[in-house]
Formats: C-alpha cells, structure tokens, sequence
C-alpha cells in the first residue's frame, strides 16, 4: 500500500503584540510592522508582500486561526508546526498556542518546536541586540517546561507516532549538557504518561556538525536552508583538505590552520545573495538519502530583506513552478523517505518571504499548487 504523505506547515505566532515587542520596537509591533515596511532593493524585487484584502490579521483576534485552520485543511496541509518559546520559565508569543489549546474549533493537528534561540532584534538567535536572552535552567525548569508541554501533548489534535507526541528542538546546538536534557525530557514525558516522545531536531548545521546525533529520533530538511548548509558544510570539507594538501606539502601545517580559520570558519558578513529557485529546488530533488531518520523539506520561496534588508532572495518563485517541485518531493518521498511527513517553511512567514497563505500577487496560487501536487 502507498503510503499518503502528510505536509506540516511551519506557524509563526508573531502576529499580535507583546510588551517586549513594544519596549524594543515600539508600541504596537509584530510580524506585519516588518513587511509593511519592506521595500524593492534591485528591479524586479517583489516587495512589500501583501496579504490578499490586506488581511493584516491579530492572532488574538475572534475567528482568524478558525480560518487558518480551515483553509489549511482545505488545500491539503496536514497540520501545523507551531514556534513556541520559552526562556527558563518565561514565556513569549504563547497566546495564540494556548488558544488553540482551549478552543477546539481551531481543528487542525498541530505540534510544537521550540525556538530556543536568543530573542534579538537582529532576528539571527545570536548575541547581539538581545531582547530575551535564552538562558537555559536547571532540573526543576527543564521538569516545569515538561509539565506545560505535556498540556498540549494529551490534546486529541496533537500530532503523535504511535502514541508518543511529535515534539522539534530548534538549536539543539546550544542547549548546555544536551545529553542530559534530552534523557530528562524522554523519561519525564513517559512518567506523564505516554510511550515516549518522538524528538526531532530542525537546525540544519546540528545534523551535519554535531557528534550526539543519536539523542534525536528524526531530522528534519529544513529547506532552504538544510540545502545551503549542505553546500556551505561540503565546500568547508573540500576547502579544509586542499589547504591542508597544500600546507603539508610545504611544511606549513600551523600556517593552513590560520588560513582554514581565517576563510572556513571566518563569520559571515551582511550581503545580499540572490539565488535561483529552479536550481535550489533541482538540489533538493537530487539530494541523495542515505539516512532514515532525514524528514523531507519543502519551501515555497525566501526572502528575509524585510528584516535586515539584507539576506537571502530567491528569484524565480512562481505556484506552478511550486506545484511541479512538491509534485516530484512527493513522489521521492514515497521511494526514499521513511517517514510521511512533509515539513513546509512556511505558513505565515510573512517578512522572510515563505509563504501559503494568499497574497495580492498569487491569491490562493501557492496553496492551490500545493493541493494539485497532493492530489497528483
């Protein structure tokens, strides 16, 4: 029997206001003040992006997730992937989530990934401009932090595999004493009650970089950038070694050290890259999978400039070129994948250009090729 794949859609929740928002940003901020503001950098930049009827919604607002939840349903979307955040005991942009907890019209399967990053104004998790810094507690947090999810986990919507729920770690990277953690979580999620707990990790450099990859059930493709970390992670490889070949044939081995950490490991500085959505989604398509435990990613485009003016665009984007790429992610997802899901960035990322929901340029284009590409 062929299996039917299930497409879960990353959820931003930054669509209504919170104090730290207001403090650092100004009164009345969230997600629609950065891409309100977005403009074209060169000809042909589709910017600002615009909601279809300039639906400019508030999560907190009467009957929006209804309406999200019943459109996602109607094009195909499994359910949703919700970002929550939590900070040592403090909570961020929690609202929307623990109204979908309450409120059982809101009639989706969904899950939850904790965005374990620092709360920046430069929207990159690091460590500068910090608003909420992520500063990891003790036994009695980590126990805390599993009693509040264990709330979502028993909800008859929440997504589960053989009974145990689905539950994603962003940065698994910067949690101190990981192994620790993740034994903490297993256990205290079985003492609450269920067979276990499926843990997924979503960073794309933890998968390729990290040595503990068997403290985590699944890895998702986060797409695009699992994609360009496996450029980035290959071309570092490749580099490494023929300085290396070269230092060693020279005697110069501290020397190609300097130069591996001076070009390899040098940081990344602020420029604007343009890249083609045909040949990164002909990448996706011939990665080779070699590793049961990958989830397939899919993005619909990418364009983060609305927060920095600075990043990544994708040029090329069309739902027709969109429906013939999850068309063929589909069909190698049935041959090559073991798991079903299909996990899509995203629903509502509004300022990072990766988006479902209709818009005044597409309409309901992206989500009518991606129910085409379902039903193919």
């Amino acid at each position: 029997m062929e299996k039917k794949v299930k497409t879960i859609a990353f959820y931003l929740p930054q669509f209504h206001t919170i104090p730290e928002n207001d403090m650092a940003y100004g009164k009345g901020f969230t997600e629609w003040t950065n891409t309100k503001k977005a403009k074209p950098l060169f000809e042909g930049h589709l910017q600002p992006k615009t909601p279809l009827n300039e639906n400019y919604y508030c999560l907190l607002d009467d009957g929006v997730m209804q309406w999200q939840a019943e459109l996602a349903k109607k094009y195909g979307i499994y359910g949703f992937c919700y970002y929550h955040y939590w900070f040592n005991g403090k909570k961020l942009l929690e609202k929307p989530i623990e109204k979908m907890l309450s409120d059982k019209s809101i009639d989706i399967p969904f899950c939850l990934c904790w965005a374990n990053e620092n709360w920046t104004k430069k929207w990159d998790g690091g460590n500068n401009e910090i608003i909420v810094a992520q500063k990891y507690g003790d036994i009695k947090d980590i126990e805390e932090h599993i009693y509040y999810l264990c709330g979502f986990f028993n909800d008859e919507r929440y997504i589960k595999i053989n009974g145990k729920p689905v539950f994603i770690i962003y940065r698994p990277d910067i949690i101190p004493d990981l192994k620790k953690v993740v034994k903490i979580f297993r256990k205290k999620i079985i003492d609450c009650g269920f067979p276990g707990v499926v843990l997924m990790a979503q960073y794309p450099r933890f998968y390729y970089e990290n040595v503990s990859l068997d403290l985590f059930d699944n890895f998702i493709q986060f797409q695009p950038h699992f994609l360009q970390t496996y450029e980035i992670n290959k071309g570092r490889k490749n580099i490494s070694k023929k300085l290396m070949e070269i230092s060693i044939f020279f005697g110069l081995r501290d020397f190609a050290k300097r130069i591996r950490a001076l070009f390899v490991e040098g940081k990344k500085h602020d420029v604007l890259e343009i890249r083609s959505y045909d040949d990164d989604w002909q990448r996706i398509l011939d990665y080779t999978v070699k590793d049961k435990r990958l989830i397939a990613g899919a993005f619909s485009d990418w364009d983060n400039t609305p927060r920095n003016r600075t990043g990544i665009v994708y040029k090329g984007s069309t739902p027709d070129k969109f429906e013939k790429y999850m068309r063929l992610l589909i069909d190698k997802v049935k041959k090559e994948y073991s798991s079903d899901f299909v996990f899509i960035n995203a629903w509502n990322e509004w300022a990072e250009g990766a988006i479902l929901e209709p818009d005044v340029y597409n309409g309901y284009g992206y989500l009518e090729a991606l129910k085409k590409a379902l039903e193919y």
